[in-house]
């Protein structure tokens, strides 16, 4: 018999995210209503409590790194069957405008993303909005893949989507800022994709601890050795090949054109705060080194694809990355381990 109400964490404004019942979601025409299994907190959830974000109007259900099991088909939708197990491409866009046509849907000039346009994942149920149904935002998943790894999916697509706008081939030497689970990600991403040589950067301790396990060539904490030097030492003198910034800080993008080989490539994976934006970088080394300074923003279906194709390979140490997995009502638990950098990615299974 189907609930009339589920659990749900539920955003109602800065510092008040509550795990609650709420009302199941009905599943209409066209839509894809989904029995949660797992669901990952993402770093853009714990800013959302920690200082609010205008694109969520509470009280909404939180959570876009979310997977399960197909449990309603809505009419009208056809190539999925309830028991399929599906993530999605969670920022869902609109398929007309210019961005959409020329296959760039991860920067729509309308997206509507899952946990603050649509109600999330963080919950028991989720439905799926026939837009993103229509759209191909929904991905089908092997059967034999862990739910807490399958809900990486996202996050993965994200670095895949990183990895190839920088181009990283095989032999390259990727310089990677920021020890986060994101940096994580893309340096393991970049290694998959044939670099050489990861240069791993972090200024606190407990990631570059954590950083250990997963075998980089080079941890370098930047406030005890001189980063650029460290670079320098381990290129031969040239620099590095692809320079990704995965630190939410002004201070490793604006070092980032230092560290970067002639016609090497930056890119600011993390964001700054809106108002805070403002870097001051010395443009001399990409005017004569001919640098490549490019951003790398969410993911597509297709990122989302190969996400999901590496993870069901065994290609990612997805184990190492889901380092912490709770109960729905262990959210506050979730965001300190995430507020002191213990965590990786902490996976909330219903």
């Amino acid at each position: 018999m189907t609930p009339t109400e589920i659990q749900a964490v539920v955003y109602h404004g800065p510092g008040d995210v509550r795990c609650q019942g709420a009302p199941m979601p009905a599943c209409g025409p066209g839509e894809l209503r989904v029995k949660v299994d797992a669901c990952a907190v993402c770093g853009s959830d714990w800013k959302a409590y920690k200082a609010g974000n205008p694109r969520m109007k509470p009280p909404i259900t939180i959570g876009h790194e979310f997977t399960g099991l197909v449990e309603t088909v809505g009419e009208n939708v056809a190539g999925f069957a309830a028991g399929d197990r599906v993530v999605m491409a969670t920022s869902i866009s609109c398929g007309a405008c210019l961005f959409c046509r020329r296959g760039w849907r991860n920067l729509c000039t309308d997206l509507r993303p899952m946990g603050f346009y649509y109600p999330g994942g963080m919950a028991e149920f989720v439905t799926i909005p026939a837009r993103g149904v229509q759209q191909g935002h929904v991905v089908k998943v092997p059967a034999e893949v862990p739910p807490a790894h399958a809900a990486l999916s996202e996050p993965v697509s994200c670095c895949v989507n990183a990895v190839e706008n920088c181009g990283v081939t095989g032999g390259d030497v990727v310089a990677v800022l920021g020890a986060g689970p994101m940096g994580i990600l893309n340096a393991c991403l970049a290694r998959h994709y044939g670099a050489a040589k990861i240069v791993l950067s972090e200024v606190k301790p407990v990631r570059l601890e954590q950083a250990k396990a997963f075998g980089f060539d080079r941890l370098v904490d930047p406030a005890d050795e001189d980063l650029a030097e460290v670079v320098r030492q381990e290129t031969g003198g040239y620099g590095a090949d692809v320079v990704i910034v995965a630190a939410p800080a002004a201070q490793p993008q604006e070092q980032a054109v230092a560290l970067a080989r002639k016609r090497g490539v930056v890119c600011l994976f993390a964001s700054l705060p809106a108002g805070a934006s403002m870097l001051q970088v010395d443009s001399r080394p990409i005017h004569y080194g001919e640098l490549r300074v490019i951003g790398s923003s969410d993911s597509t279906a297709e990122h989302v694809e190969r996400a999901v194709g590496l993870i069901a390979a065994g290609s990612l140490p997805m184990d190492r990355i889901a380092s912490h997995v709770l109960k729905l009502d262990d959210i506050d638990r979730a965001f300190a381990l995430m507020e002191t950098g213990e965590a990786l990615r902490v996976v909330l299974a219903p």
